[in-house]
């Protein structure tokens, strides 16, 4: 039994890795190569990138997932696993199978009264509350949703209803959708390949009848109408299609001379031939038509190896970037957070039942908590590797990092007190900042090219690194006071004495040991990350005066942001100074703690939904609900710290005075170190 109990955590552990290699090291391609595809380079959004992200990030703006499931099943039907469309498979649908991808639950509509007016309600599908329609379903009032959104594109953002908020986004994906079609071929073409090669037959005569008119001369009428034709359709179609995907014809002098079809098409008048990628593309198009998938490989391998000698850097680009896209390192971290804080909360919850069951479940929940911090970091490197940039540049970014940094510090805590505590903030921190992270990435790409205001250099690269580690360290102190507060009022964990490690003495079994509560713990824990938090918050804010006396020759402007980060550190210091001077303890403590939440949340998202201010770049306003009932739930909380102590299960019927607990009370066992 006991080896079993050993056997347990290593066996959870095992399953994750085995799940993430399994991704990693998908089965060997059949049928289309989908895969390969969609790690093609583009340019799109100021960068290269692969089709694939394209894709995944066209689907987020219009559906609001990566995929499109191609059947139906229940909420509580978790064991039935419907086919679905992956992104670049949808990609490839939408450009040069539109008459099927049109059938595809594609879009989301839910607000009640946009489908009235639209008069939606009895068409679509339900999915978990969320309504999902197809393009034929839409198409009738399509002129209708265009005109809904230009009406509410006339109105300020600020000012728009949550109506017009809808119907914005909504005519924004229609418009996405119908570039998409145009991206790879005319919508309409039904033979992609014969259309190229008559328009590069009539290139040379038309040319030379375009010459002849203009001197003067006498010329050819239907060679130069001939040529007409396809000029007028390819200059449409470069106002239509959306990324570019035709490489430059001059990389060495010109790398990012990208062309989107409708462009290449027209420029070939200039070079008397049509590019080289455009063949290749045609191939691919027809083949896809037409169900060839050996046709397509071996046009997308031909097409490859053009690729690979001429842009080497965007090719391995495009690989790299469909490789974290694939394995979906947040994703992954999320889940096996969610799985970790069960685990530590079952720990603390059966310590005074079951001490040996719940050091196994300890044990657990550390292991996948360092496994999804690894995953995590690893994710992290990756993003950081494929823009060349530091670790935040945008709100998605900064949650991401935020996420990143509170886990690490759980961990270190719970190093030092090997309770559950750590871990179960460390997982709730780390899988609602990833969540609210993946949020985030529903407006599109969160690589593109940083804005102007943040073309990097030293001082904004560690100014924004530090600061967003102030940021983390407040969310911890903040997420370890609510754990206080709940474990206090709602049971008898923080009479619990626990082992408290000395690292000056690890690796000794017969090494001291000072003993405390766990109540004791966490006040310990809260008040050093607090010093903390006040170190970074006050170092980022001076750094980010640097940067700001470099980029706009002033070192403070009472910015919105600034202002929301000198807020921070204020509030930081004056709980130092009330814990210095006795005005508060442990519950004052925790309250401070808890409402520096509610400063570090306005600081970092809420300031930036003024809209106004050098920093109004992260700008979403549709954060705002959320933010609100956040602050709502901090409140409560506060609330529920402040209930007199006969209210708390911790301290009713026995010590109703925490700030005279010496730990020295016989109780149940702590875990084991």
């Amino acid at each position: 039994m006991k080896m079993l109990k050993r056997l347990v955590p290593w066996l959870l552990l095992a399953l994750f890795v085995a799940e993430l290699l399994a991704i990693m090291f998908p089965r060997q391609q059949t049928g289309f190569h989908y895969r390969d595809f969609g790690r093609l380079p583009v340019l799109l959004n100021g960068r290269v990138q692969p089709f694939d992200s394209v894709a995944r990030n066209a689907l987020l703006q219009i559906r609001g997932t990566a995929s499109v499931p191609l059947g139906e099943k229940k909420w509580f039907e978790f064991w039935k696993h419907p086919p679905k469309l992956r992104s670049t498979e949808w990609l490839l649908e939408v450009m040069l199978k539109p008459e099927i991808a049109d059938t595809r639950p594609t879009f989301l509509i839910h607000h009640p009264d946009l489908l009235g007016e639209l008069k939606l309600h009895d068409k679509g599908i339900e999915k978990s509350g969320l309504r999902y329609y197809s393009f034929n379903e839409i198409q009738s009032v399509v002129g209708e949703i265009g005109e809904q959104g230009r009406r509410a594109g006339r109105v300020d953002a600020q000012l728009r209803t949550s109506f017009q908020k809808e119907a914005l986004k909504l005519a924004q994906a229609v418009f996405l959708y119908h570039r998409l079609k145009n991206s790879l071929r005319p919508e309409d073409s039904a033979d992609f390949a014969a259309e190229i090669a008559a328009y590069q037959s009539v290139i040379k005569p038309g040319l030379e009848a375009a010459q002849a008119r203009e001197a003067g001369q006498p010329h050819d009428e239907q060679a130069l109408a001939a040529l007409l034709r396809p000029f007028k359709r390819y200059d449409a179609l470069s106002q239509q299609a959306y990324p570019l995907i035709v490489p430059p014809l001059h990389p060495e002098t010109h790398p990012d001379e990208w062309a989107n079809v409708g462009t290449a098409l027209m420029d070939a008048l200039h070079h008397g031939e049509i590019p080289t990628a455009m063949l290749f593309f045609a191939r691919l198009a027809n083949a896809y038509r037409e169900g060839n998938a050996g046709a397509f490989n071996q046009a997308l391998t031909e097409y490859e190896q053009w690729l690979a000698p001429r842009f080497e850097k965007e090719v391995r680009k495009g690989r790299a970037e469909f490789f974290f896209n694939h394995v979906q390192f947040f994703l992954r971290a999320t889940i096996t957070y969610i799985f970790a804080f069960l685990l530590a909360a079952g720990a603390l919850l059966t310590v005074t039942v079951t001490p040996g069951l719940a050091e196994t479940l300890r044990r657990s929940a550390f292991y996948l908590v360092a496994f999804a911090f690894l995953v995590h970091t690893a994710g992290l490197i990756f993003r950081m590797a494929l823009e060349a940039r530091p670790p935040v540049t945008n709100l998605y970014s900064s949650a991401v990092f935020i996420g990143w940094g509170a886990v690490g510090l759980g961990l270190i805590l719970e190093r030092v007190y090997r309770i559950g505590q750590g871990l179960a903030a460390a997982a709730v921190i780390g899988f609602v900042t990833l969540i609210i992270a993946h949020n985030l990435a529903l407006g599109g790409d969160t690589m593109e090219m940083m804005r102007a205001v943040l073309d990097t250099n030293f001082w904004l690269a560690t100014h924004v690194v530090v600061i967003t580690l102030g940021y983390t360290a407040n969310f911890a102190a903040g997420f370890l006071a609510i754990a206080f507060v709940l474990l206090g009022v709602f049971s008898k964990l923080l009479r619990l004495p626990v082992r408290e490690a000395e690292a000056a003495v690890a690796g000794k079994a017969s090494a001291p040991v000072e003993r405390a509560t766990i109540g004791q713990a966490l006040q310990k824990m809260v008040y050093a990350i607090i010093c903390f938090a006040t170190l970074f918050s006050f170092a980022g804010t001076v750094l980010g005066g640097i940067w700001a006396d470099q980029s706009w020759g002033r070192f403070w402007g009472w910015d919105p942001k600034e202002n929301g980060a000198l807020i921070i550190v204020l509030w930081n210091a004056a709980i130092l100074h009330a814990r210095w001077g006795g005005l508060i303890r442990e519950r004052g403590l925790m309250n401070m703690a808890i409402f520096g939440n509610v400063v570090t949340a306005f600081s970092w998202f809420g300031v930036n939904m003024l809209g106004i201010g050098l920093h109004s770049y992260g700008f979403m306003d549709a954060a705002f609900k959320w933010l609100m009932i956040f602050f709502v739930s901090q409140f409560i909380l506060m609330a529920l710290c402040s209930l007199p102590l006969r209210f708390w299960a911790s301290y009713r019927g026995g010590d109703t005075s925490p700030g005279q607990r010496n730990g020295t009370a016989r109780s149940p066992q702590p875990l084991a170190a």
